[in-house]
């Protein structure tokens, strides 16, 4: 459903995503995991064809962002970490215009904003203005006009950010359904523990390459630390890539 090859994006002289080759199947939910600055955002910009490639494809959905990209977009629901809303429109009004936006029925939008309202639990606020929201709810709202036109491949980055425990919960289930479904999740993350609980496998970028990829039992055995929690194989992959392995684990009991 996912299909990124030779993927390079570079700003002047800085390369930012290095020949990245990544395939995700429908069904899957893919953690996209690295420091900051690792190149995580750039690829999820690109995936979402909000930038150009310098160089290679990137195939969402069966369409190539760069040559078919209202296709791409079509298929394809996006969360930013930080989502753009119009405040001075109620929740179900922006709603509504997503939906008109994707070019959905009336009812299509009627009975979607209508089930996107209520699993969110916005309801009661569908009729104030976003302005008076919480960050909580326009990071729900964001989710759910991304979801409203049921995407095959819906791209998320970071989450859980804002969302109270019972909301994080809630969207990790909801995640898994979707997969189940057969769309397509596509990832990023800081919480670990988010990711080790939802993903079928995780890809983890460091300096804009690949540095693991797998199920965290994968990923362990590549680190050469079988059995351990994906924070510590998260450090060791990334500091390892840098050679700094030896005195960054030297610090740490029983290593």
């Amino acid at each position: 459903m996912i299909s990124i090859k030779g993927l390079t994006k570079r700003y002047g002289d800085f390369e930012a995503v290095v020949n990245l080759n990544l395939e995700v199947p429908s069904g899957e939910v893919f953690g996209f995991l690295g420091p900051n600055g690792a190149g995580k955002t750039t690829t999820i910009k690109v995936l979402a064809g909000l930038l150009p490639p310098t160089n290679g494809s990137v195939v969402v959905g069966g369409f190539d962002v760069l040559s078919h990209p209202l296709e791409a977009k079509a298929v394809t629901g996006f969360i930013p970490d930080t989502p753009f809303l119009f405040e001075r429109l109620t929740g179900r009004e922006f709603l509504r215009f997503v939906g008109r936006l994707y070019g959905m029925s009336g009812r299509g939008i009627h009975e979607g904003v209508k089930d996107q309202l209520g699993f969110f639990d916005l309801d009661d606020w569908a009729d104030h203005l976003i302005e008076s929201y919480s960050h909580g709810m326009k990071k729900r709202l964001a989710m759910g006009a991304a979801l409203l036109h049921r995407p095959k491949v819906l791209i998320v980055d970071e989450p859980m950010v804002g969302l109270d425990p019972k909301g994080a919960r809630k969207v990790r289930g909801l995640f898994t359904d979707l997969a189940k479904e057969g769309m397509t999740v596509f990832l990023t993350t800081h919480e670990l523990t988010t990711a080790e609980a939802v993903c079928d496998r995780i890809g983890i970028i460091h300096h804009g390459r690949i540095v693991g990829i797998g199920s965290v039992r994968d990923l362990a055995e590549m680190a050469q630390s079988p059995g351990s929690q994906l924070e510590e194989v998260f450090l060791r992959l990334t500091i390892e890539s840098e050679g700094e392995e030896a005195s960054f684990f030297g610090n740490i009991p029983g290593k």
